[in-house]
């Protein structure tokens, strides 16, 4: 049976720590799906196009690596891809429970699921999409916190240049 993965979120943008993450989970699967997440009560500082595109663009060589969105429950989206893993990355104990109770409720509601935990490498704990947003936002530079391979300058679409 093919083990796939998938690491759901928002990806406001895709940070060093999340590339880190997809690439250290590599060996453990044979496909990891990036799902782009659609939360509604969020306000995206990029297109959900953009996102999908930047990270598309990052692992354009790696074929086991795919990007899709998704709007509505994480298991429903394994469901469909036939995976039984989300791939998760932990920098805090803060982000422990939080991940953990999510975890749970995945399990009791579709009990093939396994949460996978990888902790963030110590020079990505600071790093965290609100704080490169807000760096964007201010037009600061944020490559120290990007993947060197993504030009973020591409997908940039301020208003009122």
């Amino acid at each position: 049976m093919e083990k796939i993965a998938i690491f759901p979120g928002s990806f406001d943008p895709f940070t060093i720590g999340h590339e880190s993450i997809v690439m250290r989970a590599l060996p453990l699967f044979d496909k990891i799906i990036v799902m782009l997440g659609l939360n509604h009560s969020k306000k995206y500082f990029f297109p959900i196009e953009a996102r999908q595109q930047m990270i598309e663009d990052l692992f354009h060589d790696e074929p086991k690596i795919k990007v899709e969105t998704h709007n509505g429950l994480t298991i429903d989206f394994c469901k469909k891809h036939g995976a039984t893993y989300i791939l998760r990355g932990l920098r805090t104990a803060a982000d422990f429970e939080y991940e953990r109770a999510i975890a749970q409720v995945n399990k009791k509601m579709h009990p093939a699921i396994e949460t996978v935990f990888l902790l963030t490498m110590p020079e990505h704990t600071p790093v965290n999409s609100s704080v490169v947003r807000d760096i964007l936002l201010h037009r600061g530079d944020a490559s120290l916190f990007l993947p060197l391979k993504l030009d973020i300058k591409n997908y940039l679409r301020y208003e009122n240049e």
